[in-house]
């Protein structure tokens, strides 16, 4: 079942007065939308997990829903948060993974890393890359990089975020 943005709207609307037949059906359409959604951007065996916790908050928010607004809008938004959690949640496994086995890496591999690191930096705008330089290869707080830089906070997170982002589709390019 493909969603129908003013259907599922009326859907979500009798959902918030307590029909909960229409709250199944919101659920449903929420769920074929969601594993499309998230197809391709984690791997497939995590895909389920994903769609649960994203209809979980679906389920916790239809009070935030307006029903005269478009729904899939109100669904994406919900669905890219969870996406990013799960991301923050598997870069964090990486990260205390990769720490357990640093002793063990070569340092010519580290200095190679370190060298092609340096070139995909090279090759997004410097306030990105500068960001991305202090907090996330040097370990400076996000307020640390802001007085650094002398940008505003929200301006380093943002370079952070549009910095990873471009990163992520020249690697995906090669």
């Amino acid at each position: 079942m493909r969603i129908d943005d003013s259907s599922i709207a009326r859907l979500m609307a009798l959902s918030q007065a307590g029909d909960s037949a229409a709250h199944e059906a919101v659920l449903r359409a929420c769920r074929n939308w969601l594993t499309r959604y998230f197809s391709g951007k984690i791997p497939s065996d995590q895909i389920e997990d994903l769609v649960q916790e994203t209809l979980i908050s679906v389920h916790r928010k239809r009070a935030t829903y307006d029903h005269t607004r478009p729904f899939i809008p109100w669904l994406a938004a919900i669905a890219r948060y969870r996406w990013i959690d799960r991301l923050r949640t598997v870069y964090r496994q990486e990260n205390n993974t990769a720490e357990m086995v640093t002793d063990s890496i070569d340092p010519e591999e580290e200095i190679s890393a370190s060298i092609s690191i340096e070139r995909m930096l090279q090759m997004i705008p410097s306030k990105q890359s500068e960001a991305i330089r202090l907090v996330k290869l040097r370990g400076h707080s996000i307020a640390e990089a802001a007085q650094i830089t002398t940008q505003s906070e929200s301006a380093v997170k943002m370079n952070i975020f549009r910095g990873i982002r471009r990163l992520s589709a020249l690697v995906e390019e090669e």
